[in-house]
């Protein structure tokens, strides 16, 4: 069978290897427990691309095809409870299935690994999925707490509206691309910024002494550089 090359086909053998590890460490978490006899030698859980799981002993062949499985995950089931111990192979099976979805996508461009982490991301962990915890969402909180509500622009009649590009910061705050227009420094949720509407361009809050009480009285925020362009016209 032909490895997988685009964005596509490596996430369908992702998500394939994916759903056969979910079922491996929740419905079937009985039968994955017996067959990991700390009696026996090496184990590995493996997650096959039609969605099979099977456990069974680390491949021989040195380099493997593809990257291996945590080794031995059998020695520590009698060391701690079922719970953690399903917990803890759900983590480093996340951790498998990146390291080969990333094998396939090495030579992805680097726009398409960031589309392919991205689907990655939309999905649960594995680990999130057996211990029941719930994925965190990117939004702000209630109390106003997250600097990126703050980036809110306004309109000419003075109504609240969004800005286009403040979904744009929050998506590129998972890669860092986004660079303060005064001082360069890379985008930071936990600071305050804010968009020119002219050039569209971001500023911490602080390189233009911009505080967020001040950001919600201003209908159409110019930064230094445009409202400089104007003045010399």
């Amino acid at each position: 069978m032909a490895s997988p090359r685009t964005v596509e086909e490596i996430f369908k053998d992702y998500n394939a290897r994916r759903s056969a590890l979910v079922r491996a460490l929740t419905v079937e978490a009985d039968e994955v427990y017996l067959q990991c006899d700390p009696e026996k030698e090496n184990l590995c859980l493996y997650g096959h691309p039609n969605e099979s799981w099977e456990v069974t002993l680390p491949a021989e062949e040195v380099p493997p095809e593809l990257p291996e499985p945590a080794l031995g995950i059998n020695f520590a089931r009698d060391g701690m409870t079922r719970k953690d111990w399903l917990s803890l192979v759900a983590v480093h099976s996340d951790s498998w299935l990146l390291s080969v979805g990333f094998y396939f996508g090495a030579r992805l461009n680097r726009n398409e690994r960031k589309r392919l982490f991205s689907m990655v991301n939309d999905l649960p962990t594995l680990f999130e999925i057996v211990t029941g915890r719930k994925p965190v969402e990117d939004k702000p909180s209630a109390d106003g707490g997250s600097k990126s509500r703050n980036n809110t622009k306004r309109s000419t009649d003075g109504q609240a509206r969004s800005n286009s590009k403040l979904s744009y910061v929050e998506d590129e705050d998972e890669h860092g691309d986004t660079l303060c227009g005064s001082c360069g420094g890379n985008y930071n949720a936990d600071e305050f910024w804010i968009g020119c509407d002219i050039c569209e361009r971001w500023y911490h809050g602080k390189c233009v002494k911009i505080t967020p009480a001040k950001a919600e009285s201003i209908k159409q925020y110019k930064c230094p550089s445009c409202s400089t362009k104007k003045s010399r016209h």
